[in-house]
């Protein structure tokens, strides 16, 4: 039982590994040719292994391309996990984020050499994109399960939980869809700023109803004409005066 145990773990290593060496083949291959270019045999090619051992992890080279954002997503959830109980689930989700972002032993995928070059990719070739969707609803339906056992609810039954999850989940995507265009229009180093615009998109979920900023459609008109509106001015007014801040 002692030898059988390490044996495992040796085969789970060695697993690990070849995983790991096929998605970095198919990610840099799909980036340095295109997505039509790229086989899968060329990418069991790159990585040293048999074509049927690709297929043993990986289900089509978009998913063998895309893995580190799976994996990450495994990471972000298993944060989450470990969060205390007593902990709101948007808090919690938040904080979980924030630990994975700030992971300095292993990069998240949003540091990572080309990463925004791949995700921009995937607006452009409909079976990336499609890969990428797939792999996140699989991780957001992890976090609604770990959001349902933190409340003691059934979530075939109860909708919060899958609400918080999207909710939080879709806090992070704004965020990462910012980060994505402002690294292709701000250069490289960019995505310095991925953890200010998750703090912000965690932000809005804490507001009231009604607090966000928004433009009244007679404002419009008022500055089209140049008249002033009921209020005195030619902008919003209260809360809605907050809108370009």
């Amino acid at each position: 039982m002692t030898t059988e145990a390490p044996a495992a773990d040796r085969r789970r290593r060695k697993a690990l590994r070849t995983r790991k060496a096929l998605a970095n083949a198919a990610f840099e291959l799909v980036l340095d040719h295109g997505l039509a270019a790229v086989t899968v045999e060329r990418i069991a090619e790159r990585a040293d292994v048999a074509r049927r051992t690709f297929s043993r992890h990986f289900g089509s080279k978009e998913s063998a391309a895309l893995d580190v954002i799976r994996a990450d997503g495994a990471r972000i959830n298993a944060l989450l996990r470990a969060r205390p109980a007593d902990e709101p689930p948007l808090a919690a989700y938040r904080a979980a984020v924030l630990s994975w972002l700030a992971d300095a032993t292993e990069p998240p995928w949003p540091y990572r050499p080309r990463m925004p070059e791949l995700l921009r990719l995937t607006l452009r070739e409909p079976a990336l994109h499609a890969a990428f969707h797939h792999i996140r609803a699989e991780a957001q339906r992890e976090s609604t399960r770990i959001v349902a056992a933190r409340l003691g609810l059934d979530p075939h039954r109860d909708p919060r939980p899958a609400v918080l999850a999207g909710a939080a989940a879709g806090a992070l995507s704004a965020a990462q869809e910012l980060w994505i265009a402002g690294s292709e229009e701000g250069g490289a180093d960019a995505g310095s700023d991925l953890t200010a615009l998750v703090e912000r998109a965690f932000s809005v979920l804490a507001l009231r109803p009604g607090a966000l900023p928004r433009q009244r459609a007679e404002d419009g008109a008022d500055r089209r004409t140049g008249r002033t509106s009921s209020t005195g001015s030619t902008g919003s007014t209260g809360s809605e005066g907050a809108a370009g801040t």
